[in-house]
Protein backbone atom coordinates (compact mmCIF):
# COMPACT_ATOMS: atom_id res chain seq x y z
CA UNK A 1 0.00 0.00 0.00
CA UNK A 2 1.42 3.23 -1.06
CA UNK A 3 0.22 5.42 2.25
CA UNK A 4 1.64 2.81 4.37
CA UNK A 5 5.02 3.17 2.32
CA UNK A 6 5.31 6.96 2.03
CA UNK A 7 4.11 6.91 6.13
CA UNK A 8 6.95 4.46 6.84
CA UNK A 9 9.76 6.50 4.82
CA UNK A 10 8.24 9.63 6.76
CA UNK A 11 8.80 8.29 9.92
CA UNK A 12 12.15 7.13 9.79
CA UNK A 13 13.31 10.76 8.83
CA UNK A 14 10.99 11.85 11.82
CA UNK A 15 8.89 13.96 9.04
CA UNK A 16 5.79 14.75 9.46
CA UNK A 17 3.01 13.40 7.63
CA UNK A 18 0.43 15.15 6.22
CA UNK A 19 -3.30 15.87 8.09
CA UNK A 20 -5.03 13.31 4.65
CA UNK A 21 -2.12 10.90 5.16
CA UNK A 22 -3.08 10.88 9.69
CA UNK A 23 -6.60 10.57 8.29
CA UNK A 24 -6.38 7.66 5.49
CA UNK A 25 -4.72 5.55 8.14
CA UNK A 26 -7.87 5.93 10.50
CA UNK A 27 -9.87 5.20 7.68
CA UNK A 28 -8.39 1.92 6.64
CA UNK A 29 -10.55 -1.01 6.54
CA UNK A 30 -10.00 -4.28 9.15
CA UNK A 31 -8.88 -5.87 6.56
CA UNK A 32 -5.60 -4.19 6.25
CA UNK A 33 -5.29 -3.30 9.97
CA UNK A 34 -2.35 -6.13 10.12
CA UNK A 35 -0.65 -4.20 7.02
CA UNK A 36 -0.95 -1.34 9.36
CA UNK A 37 0.34 -2.33 12.29
CA UNK A 38 3.20 -4.10 10.42
CA UNK A 39 4.08 -0.67 9.03
CA UNK A 40 3.83 1.43 11.68
CA UNK A 41 5.48 -1.09 13.77
CA UNK A 42 9.16 -0.60 11.32
CA UNK A 43 8.73 2.77 12.88
CA UNK A 44 8.34 2.08 16.29
CA UNK A 45 11.56 -0.73 16.05
CA UNK A 46 13.66 1.88 14.12
CA UNK A 47 13.30 4.32 17.24
CA UNK A 48 12.92 1.79 20.24
CA UNK A 49 13.76 -1.76 19.26
CA UNK A 50 11.91 -4.41 21.28
CA UNK A 51 11.69 -2.31 24.31
CA UNK A 52 8.55 -1.70 26.57
CA UNK A 53 9.02 0.23 29.00
CA UNK A 54 6.66 -0.29 32.28
CA UNK A 55 4.71 2.74 34.49
CA UNK A 56 3.29 2.35 37.85
CA UNK A 57 0.53 5.09 39.03
CA UNK A 58 0.29 5.34 42.47
CA UNK A 59 -2.93 7.31 43.15
CA UNK A 60 -2.24 9.60 45.65
CA UNK A 61 -5.87 11.35 46.31
CA UNK A 62 -8.44 9.63 45.09
CA UNK A 63 -11.76 11.60 44.02
CA UNK A 64 -12.72 15.01 45.72
CA UNK A 65 -12.03 16.77 42.57
CA UNK A 66 -14.02 20.15 41.77
CA UNK A 67 -13.33 19.96 38.17
CA UNK A 68 -16.36 18.71 35.75
CA UNK A 69 -14.51 16.21 33.12
CA UNK A 70 -17.54 14.17 31.88
CA UNK A 71 -14.66 11.11 30.67
CA UNK A 72 -13.81 10.88 34.48
CA UNK A 73 -14.71 9.06 37.81
CA UNK A 74 -13.48 11.44 40.02
CA UNK A 75 -15.44 14.66 38.70
CA UNK A 76 -17.37 16.90 40.70
CA UNK A 77 -20.98 15.38 41.81
CA UNK A 78 -19.50 11.85 40.59
CA UNK A 79 -21.94 8.67 41.77
CA UNK A 80 -19.32 6.28 40.16
CA UNK A 81 -18.41 4.98 44.05
CA UNK A 82 -14.98 4.76 43.63
CA UNK A 83 -12.55 4.80 46.40
CA UNK A 84 -12.30 8.64 48.13
CA UNK A 85 -9.50 9.53 50.24
CA UNK A 86 -7.15 12.30 50.97
CA UNK A 87 -3.21 13.01 50.67
CA UNK A 88 -1.58 9.52 51.25
CA UNK A 89 1.23 10.07 53.56
CA UNK A 90 5.07 9.80 51.89
CA UNK A 91 5.90 6.45 53.53
CA UNK A 92 2.29 5.01 52.33
CA UNK A 93 2.80 6.36 48.69
CA UNK A 94 6.90 5.03 48.57
CA UNK A 95 5.51 1.70 50.04
CA UNK A 96 3.00 1.40 46.98
CA UNK A 97 5.25 2.58 44.75
CA UNK A 98 7.68 0.01 45.48
CA UNK A 99 5.20 -3.00 44.24
CA UNK A 100 5.45 -1.44 41.19
CA UNK A 101 9.11 -1.17 41.06
CA UNK A 102 9.40 -4.64 42.12
CA UNK A 103 7.00 -5.75 39.29
CA UNK A 104 9.51 -4.23 36.73
CA UNK A 105 8.29 -0.85 36.13
CA UNK A 106 10.94 1.74 35.82
CA UNK A 107 8.81 4.59 36.28
CA UNK A 108 6.39 5.74 39.44
CA UNK A 109 3.40 8.01 38.32
CA UNK A 110 2.67 9.88 41.16
CA UNK A 111 -1.63 11.59 40.73
CA UNK A 112 -3.86 13.76 42.25
CA UNK A 113 -7.25 14.48 41.48
CA UNK A 114 -8.35 18.05 41.66
CA UNK A 115 -7.77 21.13 39.57
CA UNK A 116 -4.46 22.38 40.36
CA UNK A 117 -1.91 22.02 43.33
CA UNK A 118 -1.50 24.41 45.97
CA UNK A 119 1.91 25.47 47.26
CA UNK A 120 1.32 23.27 50.62
CA UNK A 121 0.56 20.08 47.78
CA UNK A 122 3.78 21.21 46.38
CA UNK A 123 5.82 20.67 49.35
CA UNK A 124 3.74 17.24 50.23
CA UNK A 125 4.59 15.57 46.77
CA UNK A 126 8.46 16.85 47.08
CA UNK A 127 8.61 14.88 50.46
CA UNK A 128 7.16 11.97 48.54
CA UNK A 129 9.16 12.22 45.48
CA UNK A 130 12.35 12.24 48.23
CA UNK A 131 11.31 9.34 50.12
CA UNK A 132 10.68 7.31 46.58
CA UNK A 133 14.03 8.28 45.33
CA UNK A 134 15.92 7.69 48.29
CA UNK A 135 15.04 3.83 48.42
CA UNK A 136 15.16 3.58 45.09
CA UNK A 137 17.88 3.80 43.13
CA UNK A 138 17.51 4.66 39.21
CA UNK A 139 13.46 4.97 39.63
CA UNK A 140 12.28 7.96 37.46
CA UNK A 141 9.34 9.77 39.09
CA UNK A 142 6.69 11.77 36.98
CA UNK A 143 4.01 14.26 38.81
CA UNK A 144 0.41 14.57 37.98
CA UNK A 145 -1.15 16.92 40.00
CA UNK A 146 -3.41 19.16 37.01
CA UNK A 147 -2.48 22.43 36.59
CA UNK A 148 0.51 24.50 37.46
CA UNK A 149 0.84 27.96 38.54
CA UNK A 150 3.83 29.81 37.78
CA UNK A 151 6.93 28.50 39.86
CA UNK A 152 5.71 24.71 41.18
CA UNK A 153 7.27 22.64 38.23
CA UNK A 154 10.38 24.12 38.96
CA UNK A 155 10.09 23.36 42.64
CA UNK A 156 8.92 19.88 41.31
CA UNK A 157 11.64 19.30 39.38
CA UNK A 158 14.60 20.71 42.29
CA UNK A 159 12.38 17.82 44.53
CA UNK A 160 13.68 15.50 42.37
CA UNK A 161 10.84 14.78 39.77
CA UNK A 162 11.99 14.15 36.33
CA UNK A 163 8.81 14.37 34.35
CA UNK A 164 5.28 15.94 34.70
CA UNK A 165 2.07 14.86 32.71
CA UNK A 166 -0.90 16.91 31.94
CA UNK A 167 -2.98 15.68 28.74
CA UNK A 168 -4.37 17.68 26.06
CA UNK A 169 -6.52 14.92 25.70
CA UNK A 170 -9.05 15.78 23.11
CA UNK A 171 -9.36 18.50 20.08
CA UNK A 172 -9.53 22.31 20.89
CA UNK A 173 -12.39 22.43 19.26
CA UNK A 174 -14.37 19.84 21.18
CA UNK A 175 -12.95 20.61 25.12
CA UNK A 176 -16.01 22.40 26.14
CA UNK A 177 -18.29 19.92 25.39
CA UNK A 178 -16.01 17.65 27.46
CA UNK A 179 -14.98 20.15 30.26
CA UNK A 180 -16.54 23.28 31.18
CA UNK A 181 -14.42 24.27 34.35
CA UNK A 182 -11.14 24.67 32.60
CA UNK A 183 -9.83 25.47 29.11
CA UNK A 184 -7.89 23.83 26.74
CA UNK A 185 -5.65 26.42 26.67
CA UNK A 186 -5.34 26.07 30.38
CA UNK A 187 -3.64 22.38 29.15
CA UNK A 188 -1.52 23.79 26.94
CA UNK A 189 -0.09 26.32 29.18
CA UNK A 190 0.80 23.65 31.97
CA UNK A 191 2.66 21.73 29.12
CA UNK A 192 4.61 24.34 28.45
CA UNK A 193 5.57 25.20 32.46
CA UNK A 194 6.96 22.10 32.63
CA UNK A 195 8.86 21.96 29.47
CA UNK A 196 10.62 25.73 30.85
CA UNK A 197 11.42 23.96 33.79
CA UNK A 198 13.34 21.07 32.41
CA UNK A 199 10.84 18.35 32.75
CA UNK A 200 10.17 15.64 30.59
CA UNK A 201 6.88 16.81 29.50
CA UNK A 202 4.21 14.11 29.10
CA UNK A 203 0.85 14.82 26.89
CA UNK A 204 -1.67 12.28 25.55
CA UNK A 205 -5.22 12.09 24.76
CA UNK A 206 -8.21 9.98 25.29
CA UNK A 207 -9.98 7.76 22.52
CA UNK A 208 -13.77 6.89 22.25
CA UNK A 209 -15.24 10.18 23.56
CA UNK A 210 -17.86 10.74 20.58
CA UNK A 211 -15.02 12.33 18.80
CA UNK A 212 -14.45 12.32 14.89
CA UNK A 213 -11.25 11.56 12.89
CA UNK A 214 -10.60 15.31 12.20
CA UNK A 215 -10.63 15.82 16.23
CA UNK A 216 -8.49 12.88 16.48
CA UNK A 217 -5.91 14.07 14.07
CA UNK A 218 -6.33 17.79 15.31
CA UNK A 219 -5.31 16.50 18.86
CA UNK A 220 -2.16 14.09 17.82
CA UNK A 221 -1.16 17.07 15.71
CA UNK A 222 -1.49 19.54 18.21
CA UNK A 223 0.82 17.13 20.36
CA UNK A 224 3.38 17.30 18.17
CA UNK A 225 3.53 20.62 17.80
CA UNK A 226 3.93 21.04 22.07
CA UNK A 227 6.65 18.02 21.22
CA UNK A 228 6.52 15.97 24.99
CA UNK A 229 8.70 13.53 25.05
CA UNK A 230 6.12 10.74 26.17
CA UNK A 231 2.23 10.56 24.92
CA UNK A 232 0.21 8.67 26.04
CA UNK A 233 -2.78 6.78 24.99
CA UNK A 234 -5.87 6.30 26.41
CA UNK A 235 -9.05 4.77 25.74
CA UNK A 236 -11.85 6.07 27.12
CA UNK A 237 -13.07 3.41 30.38
CA UNK A 238 -16.88 3.66 30.51
CA UNK A 239 -17.69 4.01 34.27
CA UNK A 240 -21.34 4.04 35.02
CA UNK A 241 -22.09 7.43 37.04
CA UNK A 242 -20.09 9.41 34.55
CA UNK A 243 -21.98 11.20 32.12
CA UNK A 244 -19.88 9.05 28.85
CA UNK A 245 -20.96 5.71 31.21
CA UNK A 246 -22.99 5.17 27.43
CA UNK A 247 -19.80 5.44 25.01
CA UNK A 248 -18.82 2.17 24.04
CA UNK A 249 -17.28 3.55 20.38
CA UNK A 250 -14.04 1.50 20.34
CA UNK A 251 -13.10 -1.76 18.59
CA UNK A 252 -9.79 -3.84 18.98
CA UNK A 253 -9.23 -2.66 15.19
CA UNK A 254 -10.05 0.91 15.62
CA UNK A 255 -7.69 0.85 19.03
CA UNK A 256 -4.80 -0.28 16.41
CA UNK A 257 -5.79 2.00 13.87
CA UNK A 258 -5.23 5.12 16.28
CA UNK A 259 -2.24 3.92 18.28
CA UNK A 260 -0.72 3.56 14.57
CA UNK A 261 -1.46 7.14 14.05
CA UNK A 262 0.14 8.30 16.81
CA UNK A 263 3.43 6.79 15.95
CA UNK A 264 3.41 7.78 12.36
CA UNK A 265 2.81 11.45 13.59
CA UNK A 266 5.17 11.10 16.63
CA UNK A 267 7.74 8.74 15.47
CA UNK A 268 10.40 8.90 17.73
CA UNK A 269 8.17 9.88 21.09
CA UNK A 270 7.31 7.05 23.95
CA UNK A 271 3.92 5.77 22.60
CA UNK A 272 2.35 4.77 26.03
CA UNK A 273 -0.82 2.26 25.99
CA UNK A 274 -2.34 3.63 28.96
CA UNK A 275 -6.24 3.42 30.25
CA UNK A 276 -8.53 1.22 28.73
CA UNK A 277 -6.44 -1.13 26.67
CA UNK A 278 -7.74 -4.21 28.34
CA UNK A 279 -10.93 -3.03 27.97
CA UNK A 280 -10.68 -2.32 24.20
CA UNK A 281 -8.27 -4.17 22.84
CA UNK A 282 -8.85 -7.31 24.92
CA UNK A 283 -6.88 -10.10 23.59
CA UNK A 284 -5.42 -7.94 21.03
CA UNK A 285 -2.89 -5.95 23.20
CA UNK A 286 0.25 -8.39 22.01
CA UNK A 287 -0.67 -6.03 18.49
CA UNK A 288 -0.46 -2.93 20.12
CA UNK A 289 3.22 -3.77 21.43
CA UNK A 290 4.09 -3.24 17.86
CA UNK A 291 2.76 -0.18 17.62
CA UNK A 292 3.73 1.45 21.13
CA UNK A 293 7.12 1.04 23.17
CA UNK A 294 5.07 2.01 26.67
CA UNK A 295 2.47 0.43 28.80
CA UNK A 296 0.95 0.66 32.29
CA UNK A 297 1.79 -2.10 34.68
CA UNK A 298 -1.35 -2.77 37.28
CA UNK A 299 -4.36 -1.21 38.12
CA UNK A 300 -4.99 2.52 37.11
CA UNK A 301 -6.52 5.28 39.38
CA UNK A 302 -9.91 4.40 39.98
CA UNK A 303 -10.14 1.38 37.80
CA UNK A 304 -8.61 -2.19 37.88
CA UNK A 305 -6.13 -3.44 34.75
CA UNK A 306 -4.82 -6.43 34.76
CA UNK A 307 -2.98 -8.52 36.17
CA UNK A 308 1.09 -7.74 36.38
CA UNK A 309 1.86 -11.13 36.01
CA UNK A 310 -0.10 -11.20 33.03
CA UNK A 311 1.23 -8.01 31.64
CA UNK A 312 4.74 -9.71 31.56
CA UNK A 313 4.54 -12.88 29.89
CA UNK A 314 2.31 -10.94 27.55
CA UNK A 315 5.63 -9.35 26.44
CA UNK A 316 7.71 -11.73 26.60
CA UNK A 317 5.29 -13.97 24.61
CA UNK A 318 5.09 -11.51 21.90
CA UNK A 319 8.73 -11.13 21.64
CA UNK A 320 8.91 -7.99 23.58
CA UNK A 321 11.24 -7.39 26.32
CA UNK A 322 11.19 -5.32 29.58
CA UNK A 323 12.97 -2.20 29.10
CA UNK A 324 15.39 -1.96 32.16
CA UNK A 325 16.37 0.77 34.90
CA UNK A 326 19.54 1.18 33.19
CA UNK A 327 18.29 1.92 29.74
CA UNK A 328 17.54 5.29 28.19
CA UNK A 329 13.76 5.30 27.15
CA UNK A 330 14.16 7.80 23.99
CA UNK A 331 16.28 7.70 21.12
CA UNK A 332 19.88 9.91 20.85
CA UNK A 333 18.84 12.97 19.91
CA UNK A 334 16.03 13.24 22.12
CA UNK A 335 17.50 12.53 25.10
CA UNK A 336 20.39 14.57 24.73
CA UNK A 337 17.75 17.66 24.00
CA UNK A 338 16.35 16.34 27.26
CA UNK A 339 19.42 16.22 29.04
CA UNK A 340 18.41 13.50 31.31
CA UNK A 341 17.77 10.91 29.43
CA UNK A 342 14.13 10.01 30.66
CA UNK A 343 10.94 10.45 28.87
CA UNK A 344 7.53 9.41 30.03
CA UNK A 345 4.79 10.83 31.44
CA UNK A 346 2.27 10.17 34.93
CA UNK A 347 -1.43 9.69 34.35
CA UNK A 348 -2.23 9.08 31.26
CA UNK A 349 -4.95 6.40 32.99
CA UNK A 350 -8.15 6.54 30.78
CA UNK A 351 -10.48 6.45 34.00
CA UNK A 352 -9.50 9.99 34.38
CA UNK A 353 -7.87 12.17 37.44
CA UNK A 354 -9.49 15.54 37.63
CA UNK A 355 -8.06 18.28 36.11
CA UNK A 356 -4.14 16.07 35.33
CA UNK A 357 -5.51 13.11 33.35
CA UNK A 358 -6.21 12.17 30.35
CA UNK A 359 -13.87 9.68 20.56
CA UNK A 360 -14.94 8.14 18.85
CA UNK A 361 -18.78 8.31 17.35
CA UNK A 362 -17.44 8.39 13.60
CA UNK A 363 -16.23 4.78 13.68
CA UNK A 364 -13.77 4.19 10.73
CA UNK A 365 -14.25 1.51 7.90
CA UNK A 366 -16.80 -1.29 8.56
CA UNK A 367 -16.23 -1.76 12.08
CA UNK A 368 -18.85 -2.66 13.92
CA UNK A 369 -19.63 -0.97 17.25
CA UNK A 370 -18.50 -2.55 20.31
CA UNK A 371 -21.17 -4.23 22.53
CA UNK A 372 -20.54 -2.97 26.51
CA UNK A 373 -17.79 -4.58 28.07
CA UNK A 374 -19.27 -3.88 31.59
CA UNK A 375 -17.83 -6.92 32.81
CA UNK A 376 -14.66 -5.69 31.80
CA UNK A 377 -15.04 -2.45 34.05
CA UNK A 378 -14.02 -2.94 37.85
CA UNK A 379 -13.78 0.18 40.50
CA UNK A 380 -10.27 -0.58 41.94
CA UNK A 381 -10.52 -1.63 45.31
CA UNK A 382 -7.05 -2.69 46.47
CA UNK A 383 -3.55 -0.89 46.66
CA UNK A 384 -3.28 2.75 47.29
CA UNK A 385 -5.78 3.80 49.67
CA UNK A 386 -6.93 0.23 50.83
CA UNK A 387 -5.35 -2.53 53.24
CA UNK A 388 -5.05 -5.02 50.34
CA UNK A 389 -2.23 -5.76 48.49
CA UNK A 390 -1.41 -3.67 45.26
CA UNK A 391 -2.05 -5.03 41.38
CA UNK A 392 1.33 -5.09 40.28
Amino acid sequence: MDLLNTLVDKGLRRELPTREEALAVLATSDDDVLDVVAAAGRVRRHWFGRRVKLNYLVNLKSGLCPEDCSYCSQRLGSSTGILKYSWLKPDQASKAAAAGLAGGAKRVCLVASGRGPTDRDVDRVAGTIKAIKEQNEGVEVCACLGLLSDGQAERLREAGADAYNHNLNTSEGTYGDITTTHTYADRVDTVNKAHAAGLSACSGLIAGMGESDEDLVDVVFSLRELDPDSVPVNFLIPVEGTPLAKEWNLTPQRCLRILAMVRFVCPDVEVRIAGGREVHLRTMQPLALHLANSIFLGDYLTTEGQAGQADLEMIADAGFVVEGSDEVTLPQHRAEAQGAGCGSHAEGAGDGCGSGCGSAADVCGTAAVNEPRTDLVAVRRRGAGTELAPNA
